[in-house]
């Protein structure tokens, strides 16, 4: 009877905690006080979590560096090797439009035979008198040989080895060149200089020269065929009681930006100093 006494009270507590329970639940009451006790705990959790996430951020900080790191060298390094590639494809186009241009300018002298050459030297001097060329004697390659590029007239060929060939420039200060100034068509005399101008000498005192006239090759004195451009008048010089005129020439090529020319094959120089006559001395 004791022991059983206890058992009753128990069921009946919990009946009664049932009860209020459920008279709760019918009265709204349980949410509120499910947020009253939801809340703090939630709160204390989402504290808790925020501190485990930070720590676990900090141990495995170190690995996620050295994955950046490596993922960032590997993207430099390609786009080391694409800015590579863009260099090498503008190269490629560059040399595309110079050798078009050859062509077009071959194509627009068809009476003479040319050999392509590529610039492998350059006057160290700060004047640029001469260029050194990859072809020679092996390749039919002769002294006195022009040399133009897509633009006009470079010079000559000056000395020949087996395997290339050295070319003086128009610039050179030893240079003379009979020329011919358009439209007035007078005979001139181009000179290079020691500063690498390029100067027009024994212009007719009768004849219109303008800024702006072209000048080109005339073919007398057997040293270039004829009607090769060489450049462009750029100033004109008339002293008084000056028995000539004479210019600046601006020349169309530039001759330090020169990568690949072409030699006139079959073009003879002839040399007509023997046959000019020089005054008797008295």
């Amino acid at each position: 009877m004791n022991q059983q006494f206890p058992n009753s009270i128990r069921i009946f507590v919990f009946s009664l905690l049932a009860l209020g329970i459920f008279l709760l639940a019918l009265g709204g009451y349980i949410p509120t006080l499910t947020r009253a006790v939801l809340i703090p705990l939630t709160s204390s959790q989402t504290w808790i979590s925020q501190q485990f996430q930070g720590l676990e951020d900090f141990i495995s900080a170190p690995r996620d560096v050295a994955a950046i790191r490596r993922e960032n060298q590997n993207l430099e390094a390609e786009n080391a090797r694409l800015e590579a590639q863009i260099i090498e494809l503008q190269q490629q186009l560059l040399e595309f439009e110079i050798l078009s241009a050859l062509l077009d300018f071959a194509r627009a002298q068809p009476e003479h035979t040319y050999l392509g050459a590529t610039v492998i030297g350059r006057d160290p001097s700060p004047f640029l008198d001469y260029l050194i060329i990859n072809r020679g004697s092996d390749d039919g390659l002769q002294r006195g040989m022009p040399v133009v590029s897509q633009n006009g007239l470079v010079g000559r060929i000056a000395q020949v080895s087996a395997k290339s060939a050295r070319v003086q420039l128009i610039t050179d200060p030893s240079v003379k060149i009979n020329v011919q100034v358009q439209p007035s068509q007078s005979e001139s005399v181009l000179t290079g200089t020691i500063t690498g101008d390029i100067r027009l000498e024994q212009i007719p005192q009768n004849t219109n020269v303008t800024p702006g006239n072209l000048v080109l090759t005339s073919g007398l004195g057997g040293n270039y065929p004829p009607n090769i451009i060489v450049g462009q008048i750029t100033s004109v010089r008339n002293p008084e009681a000056a028995l000539f005129q004479s210019a600046s020439l601006q020349p169309v090529t530039d001759f330090a930006d020169l990568d690949i020319v072409l030699v006139i094959t079959n073009f003879n120089p002839v040399d007509i100093q023997p046959l000019i006559p020089t005054p008797e001395a008295p």
